[in-house]
């Protein structure tokens, strides 16, 4: 007889290997499932142990168009996303609508060419989330930005808390689109809640006592040294030169890195300010969640 081919193999040996301590292990196997796929057999019985998700980042975004145009463009053009938060969701049980447009286990076409923490083309190691808001909106009084309704930011946190959760994804790989692609994107904007997500247990935050640290009584405004600066963000994740030249693409990732978590001024400058939140967030999250080495960018 083939080694536990058959469920009364199985028993046959279970009896014979438990002496030997293996028992676990094959009853494990032998509780297992056949499954038939039409044209082979997959025998499911043993599973690997060196295995993982492919779900390792989550990736906010703004639709920049309402709700019936986003639903179209994302499910008839070439881009899309895995969830999509209305701004004024339905309720149906006491609980907000969210719409689901690709299986989590499948890419989404939502991050194009991107990288965080060493990790390029983010579709396929991400979750997608599109949030319906206009983004910059342009007023008599000059440009401004749409908020995020409270209802939206309550179904928001929930998809989002349920997704970190489930995938064990660490708060610093919960991150904007202007993250991972900055010389290309401004979503989801400086209005984005990030810090009610932080408090709900989604994301990273600056512990504010640790800025104030760091501040070291400067005036938030002073320049620092944008060598400095730019090894920091690309500690902490972000695609950056670190050459020391303030150039356009050093001043996007910085400004980036602003509207994430200071979105107060996110013009770009390298400030006392910016420089002190990097060093509370490297305080906060590099022992235990940021990669010890980067490829150059």
């Amino acid at each position: 007889m083939n080694f536990i081919d058959r469920s009364r193999g199985c028993l046959l040996h279970l009896t014979r290997f438990a002496a030997l301590g293996l028992g676990a292990i094959l009853l494990a196997a032998c509780t297992t499932t056949t499954i038939d796929r039409g044209t082979y057999l997959a025998d499911t019985r043993w599973h690997a142990q060196n295995a993982d998700s492919r779900v390792r980042f989550l990736v906010m975004h703004y639709t920049e168009i309402d709700e019936a145009k986003s639903l179209r463009v994302l499910t008839t053009e070439g881009v899309s996303a895995h969830y999509v938060v209305p701004d004024a969701p339905d309720i149906e049980h006491g609980e907000p609508v969210i719409f689901q447009l690709v299986p989590e286990n499948q890419r989404a076409w939502h991050a194009g060419v991107s990288y965080w923490q060493g990790t390029t083309e983010l579709n396929a190691a991400s979750i997608g989330i599109e949030n319906v808001n206009l983004g910059p909106v342009d007023t008599p009084q000059g440009r401004g930005w749409q908020p995020y309704p409270p209802a939206q930011v309550d179904a928001l946190i929930r998809l989002a808390k349920d997704i970190v959760t489930r995938y064990n994804i660490p708060p610093t790989r919960v991150v904007g689109h202007s993250d991972v692609a900055p010389q290309r994107k401004i979503d989801p904007g400086p209005l984005f809640p990030w810090k009610p997500l932080y408090d709900a247990g989604v994301g990273a935050w600056p512990d504010a006592p640790t800025v104030s640290a760091h501040l070291a009584g400067r005036d938030p405004a002073a320049p620092v040294d944008v060598l400095g600066l730019q090894r920091k963000l690309a500690r902490y994740g972000y695609e950056i030169a670190t050459d020391g030249v303030l150039d356009d693409r050093t001043r996007r990732v910085f400004a980036a890195f602003q509207m994430h978590f200071r979105p107060r001024d996110y013009a770009g400058n390298p400030d006392a300010e910016t420089e002190a939140i990097a060093e509370a967030l490297l305080d906060k999250y590099a022992g235990t969640e940021l990669p010890e080495t980067r490829p150059a960018p």
